[in-house]
């Protein structure tokens, strides 16, 4: 009884430790989004350079898409440190793409919409992490409306309908708050599995940084639609 006691509080600390990385390789990831963001917002030529040609527009998306696949399917092949750096430089494109934001929403409004963003994640990461629910039957349907929501937004960008792009609106907040749940979860059976915080378990909080990122940009942007103050 003993020896299984100390096997699960070992098991615990092994857990809480790779979530410490996860969370804090998440906050500094959002940090360098929101300040490299502020940044380009603020500085006109930067803005004209990238928005004034559609293809240097396209040349950033492109690069967000490369680097998150290329970090998703070979973090664990890198050094810790070329998956960090990478990590930082996703971080920084995706910050430059989301300049924009500062150009369409009021300061209160994206500050605001930041906070229920952060709340909402730390209770559904937090159901995630306690539940003894099993979240797989769940997560697997939310993966499918999301594969369903991608279609539809980009069927939305010929058909331009205001009602179809309100539906992908509630049904992304919907989607995004439930995969937060259910990615903790799955990080937290992950780590168990593994069983290690040696540089391969750095990898694997890495990568769940990386997922629980994905969640709140989205569900923050999501949000935004229906939070957000027009600057007009």
């Amino acid at each position: 009884m003993a020896n299984y006691t100390t096997a699960q509080t070992a098991q615990q600390s092994l857990v809480s430790t790779l979530f410490k990385s996860v969370y804090l390789q998440m906050a500094a990831a959002l940090t360098v989004t929101g300040l490299t963001a502020y940044f380009v917002a603020n500085s006109p030529q930067l803005l004209y350079s990238i928005y004034s040609n559609s293809a240097s527009v396209w040349v950033l998306l492109i690069a967000q898409f490369g680097l998150v696949i290329w970090l998703s399917s070979r973090v664990m092949k890198m050094s810790m440190t070329s998956a960090t750096i990478l990590f930082i430089l996703y971080s920084v494109v995706t910050g430059v793409t989301f300049s924009s934001i500062f150009l369409l929403y009021t300061m209160e409004s994206i500050a605001s919409t930041f906070f229920v963003t952060a709340g909402t994640f730390f209770a559904m990461s937090l159901i995630g992490y306690t539940t003894r629910m099993d979240l797989s039957k769940i997560g697997n349907i939310l993966y499918m409306l999301l594969i369903g929501l991608l279609i539809a937004t980009v069927v939305n960008i010929f058909v331009a309908s205001s009602g179809l792009y309100w539906v992908i609106t509630y049904a992304g907040v919907i989607i995004f708050t439930g995969l937060i749940a259910w990615d903790t979860q799955k990080l937290k059976t992950i780590f168990i599995e593994y069983g290690s915080a040696d540089d391969n378990g750095q990898k694997l909080a890495l990568l769940g940084a990386l997922t629980l990122y994905l969640d709140f940009i989205n569900l923050f942007l999501f949000l935004l639609r229906i939070l957000g103050g027009s600057r007009d």
